[in-house]
């Protein structure tokens, strides 16, 4: 409700404005900032970190440090992406100082799986489903299975695939947050996206084998049926 409120009392109000608004202490302009950038903050703290908790403290942090220096926003960019660029600096600071002796996420170097993969052409990865329970399990239990294989791209796939095929970044707005240049952000978009079908396909044709399955209460329900209907038709005179 009180979102909702907010939204209508800063209706129209450019980026810039709402930047000035919360500059000068307005707490109301900050709490629908943070409403309307949250999913996407999130989302860019998650792909690097891998980790639901420690990307909501990422956000926290940037939110923080956005307010700091919100001043200096002169709106030259959209505030979204200031604000993504401020989510990726601390995410990549947080996952060097967690793991110093461990390999640490690079998004501005190669990645040795770039040379080995295969890129699609990009398609739509979403359908649209109805309201019925079962259909919104199926949606569920794809969307699980969809992020799980994101977790499992490259670092440097990942932060890119994120950006642009889940936030609709465009390309030059991903290579500013991430600092690195267009191409490498096409380049690597297009690989993720075949990584991502080549690991979809393999869990396809993994569980293929068990679509229609035919057994268990099924097969004994059809078993007894059929005994039933024999049995009925041999008592029957002739």
């Amino acid at each position: 409700m009180l979102h909702a409120v907010l939204e209508t009392a800063h209706k129209g109000l450019s980026d810039a404005e709402i930047a000035q608004r919360v500059a000068a202490g307005d707490e109301d302009a900050f709490h629908l900032l943070m409403r309307r950038h949250n999913q996407t903050l999130y989302r860019a703290a998650r792909s690097i970190l891998k980790d639901d908790a420690e990307a909501e403290d990422a956000v926290q942090e940037s939110y923080l440090l956005a307010y700091r220096a919100i001043a200096s926003f002169r709106g030259d960019a959209k505030l979204s992406t200031w604000l993504v660029r401020i989510v990726v600096n601390e995410s990549i600071a947080r996952s060097r100082k967690r793991s110093r002796a461990a390999q640490v996420i690079r998004l501005d170097g190669d990645s040795e799986h770039e040379e080995v993969l295969h890129g699609v052409p990009e398609e739509d990865l979403g359908d649209d489903v109805s309201g019925q329970p079962e259909a919104n399990a199926r949606r569920a239990e794809t969307r699980r299975l969809l992020e799980k294989k994101i977790d499992e791209l490259p670092d440097s796939f990942r932060a890119v695939f994120m950006l642009r095929a889940v936030e609709e970044m465009s390309t030059e707005e991903a290579a500013v947050v991430l600092g690195i240049p267009d191409a490498t952000v096409r380049t690597r978009f297009f690989r993720a996206r075949g990584l991502l079908r080549e690991a979809l396909e393999r869990e396809m044709d993994f569980v293929l084998g068990d679509a229609f399955a035919f057994d268990g209460a099924r097969c004994d329900r059809l078993v007894a049926g059929a005994m039933s209907r024999l049995r009925h038709m041999r008592d029957k005179p002739p």
